[in-house]
C-alpha cells in the first residue's frame, strides 16, 4: 500500500485547460495519474488543437487504437481536414481481410490485438500516416500500431499523444503535450 500522499489528485493543464487527475496503484508501490477524456469535450477540443498545430504538414492520415483516443482523433480530423481510421481491439464479423498485431497495454497488463479492417488497408496504403493515442506509457501500443500500420503499406512519419507517461529518451519524437511522471514508492 503506498502513502496517501501519493493519491492525492495531480493537476496538469492541457492547452489551457486545468484537471484533477486521479492517480492509481497498478503494481505493489508504482503509480500513475489517469488521463481520461471520455466525455471531456472540453479537453478533447483543446487538445485536439494544440496538437495538430504540431502536425507535420505533409500528413495524409490520422490512425488511433480504440477506444479513449477515438474522441481525440475525431476531432483531430476534425481540426485539420484529414481523415482518421480506428485500429480495433477485437476482430468483428462484418471486417473482411483484417490483418492484425498482438500488443501488451499497460492498461490492461495482458495482451491485446490490434485489427485493421481490410477495408481501411487501401486507405493508408502509400500515405504518410500519424498515429494518435492519449497517452504513451509504454509505447508497445504505439509500436503495435505502426508495425500494422507498416504491414499494411502506410508510411508513420510522426506518433502523437497528449500525454508521454515515464522516463523514456523514446518520448521525444513523439508529439506531446506534456508529460506524466511514474511515481515509485519503495517497499519495506
Amino acid at each position: 500500500m503506498v502513502s496517501p500522499e501519493l493519491l492525492t489528485p495531480y493537476p496538469v493543464e492541457l492547452a489551457g485547460v486545468r484537471r484533477e487527475l486521479p492517480r492509481f496503484e497498478i503494481a505493489p508501490g508504482v503509480v500513475i495519474a489517469i488521463l481520461n477524456i471520455l466525455g471531456d469535450t472540453e479537453l478533447s477540443e483543446a487538445v485536439a488543437q494544440a496538437l495538430v498545430d504540431r502536425l507535420p504538414a505533409e500528413a495524409e492520415i490520422l490512425v488511433t487504437p480504440e477506444a479513449k483516443s477515438i474522441p481525440l482523433c475525431y476531432a483531430m480530423a476534425v481540426k485539420s481536414g484529414l481523415p482518421y481510421v480506428v485500429l480495433r481491439k477485437t476482430r468483428k464479423p462484418y471486417m473482411t481481410g483484417a490483418i492484425s498485431q498482438e500488443v501488451i497495454s499497460i492498461t490492461t497488463g495482458q495482451p491485446q490485438t490490434l485489427w485493421l479492417d481490410g477495408r481501411d488497408i487501401p486507405r493508408v496504403r502509400d500515405k504518410n500516416a500519424v498515429f494518435v493515442d492519449d497517452v504513451i506509457s509504454t509505447g508497445s501500443t504505439m509500436r503495435g500500431a505502426i508495425q500494422l500500420l507498416e504491414q499494411a503499406g502506410a508510411r508513420v512519419i510522426a506518433s502523437a499523444a497528449i500525454m508521454t507517461e515515464g522516463d523514456n529518451p523514446d518520448w521525444a519524437d513523439v508529439i506531446a503535450l506534456g508529460n506524466l511522471p511514474v511515481w515509485i514508492e519503495e517497499q519495506q
